[in-house]
């Protein structure tokens, strides 16, 4: 499978609209469009962007791991150390609204900074 594809894949998964994409990636819909119709990749410089509004890491999007080993139900293959607790806050997460989503994400990263802070 190759990076276009797998945009398309995820973008299917996470039931979102080459639109919406194209703003959170902030790419034009006719380079998205262009990526399905001529079966090309996307450009090098703009990976990690698509990697931000996907939601999924440059390895994942590069090498397929985690997207195309995923079953035909469209779920991925969960790792064993995935608990209840874990599925819990899934399903809170995905019950919220798309911004509280967004918000939530944003204290995600700021946590995630402040730590890295603390540590140095």
């Amino acid at each position: 499978m190759i990076i276009s594809e797998r945009v398309f894949k995820i973008l299917k998964e996470k039931n979102m609209t080459q639109m919406e994409f194209g703003k959170r990636a902030g790419l034009a819909n006719s380079t998205i469009s262009d990526w399905k119709r001529k079966k090309t990749n996307p450009s090098a410089d703009k990976i990690m962007d698509i990697c931000d509004a996907l939601e999924v890491t440059p390895e994942q999007l590069l090498t397929g791991k985690g997207i195309d080993d995923a079953s035909e139900s469209g779920n991925a293959v969960m790792a064993p150390h995935i608990t209840k607790a874990d599925m819990k806050l899934l399903e809170d997460f995905h019950s919220m609204q798309e911004s509280q989503k967004k918000r939530l994400l944003a204290y995600m990263k700021t946590l995630k900074k402040l730590e890295e802070l603390e540590d140095i």
